[in-house]
């Protein structure tokens, strides 16, 4: 199968319910809005795409999958962000995280190890434009070049958070991070006070496919 760009009334409907569903969970209106902004179904096969507004992961092959709509408004909320924001986020995917990120007015950094979803994603950010900076490369590495970044988001598993992206975050910036192991994480905030000082805030369990680097799994 392939992807289609059709955004229908129904889409749009089922859309809509969604936001409502998310917005009963208290997530912020200006994330919601970004996220009735973007086609979810863009981002998935057509097979599935009578399923893109149900409140699920879904599979987007190369054992890689889409997160549940209920935890990209979760990590995306953690962040706080400004316009403007340089952000990198770990794990570009199918692109869809990166695009509510760019609908929000940050400037997007977005690494993915896998070559055909980060070419996949860069189509679709492109056709929506939003616009994003991709690379396809070892994600625990960060972007060197690129840093500081005032967040950093990490949308993988990690066994403990990389001190290579700790190092690419700017004074007061933050990450947003899943740590602990394969079945379960905690998702983590930990904020940069100064070039040493690092504060980390725990929060809700969740659920991602692991981390692959030389500094995850």
């Amino acid at each position: 199968m392939g992807k289609t760009t059709i955004d229908s009334y129904k889409h749009q409907g089922l859309r809509k319910q969604l936001m409502n569903e998310l917005t009963n969970h208290g997530f912020d209106h200006k994330v919601i809005e970004a996220m009735n902004a973007i086609p979810r179904h863009f981002f998935l096969d057509s097979a599935f795409a009578s399923h893109a507004y149900e409140d699920k992961a879904f599979s987007i092959g190369e054992g890689q999958t889409i997160s549940q709509p209920y935890t990209v408004a979760y990590q995306t909320q953690m962040l706080e962000l400004q316009l403007g924001q340089k952000v990198l986020e770990i794990g570009t995917g199918s692109g869809y995280q990166a695009a509510v990120l760019a609908k929000l007015g940050a400037k997007v950094y977005s690494i993915e190890r896998i070559a055909k979803l980060s070419q996949s994603a860069s189509k679709l950010l492109n056709y929506l434009a939003c616009p994003a900076y991709l690379m396809v490369g070892d994600g625990t590495l960060g972007w060197e070049s690129e840093a500081p970044f005032h967040k950093i988001i990490i949308t993988a598993a990690a066994p403990h958070a990389p001190q290579h992206l700790l190092n690419q975050l700017g004074i007061g910036g933050w990450m947003v991070i899943p740590i602990g192991d394969i079945k379960n994480q905690i998702m983590t905030k930990i904020v940069r006070h100064s070039e040493i000082d690092f504060e980390s805030i725990s929060f809700d369990s969740f659920k991602f496919v692991p981390l692959i680097g030389q500094h995850g799994w």
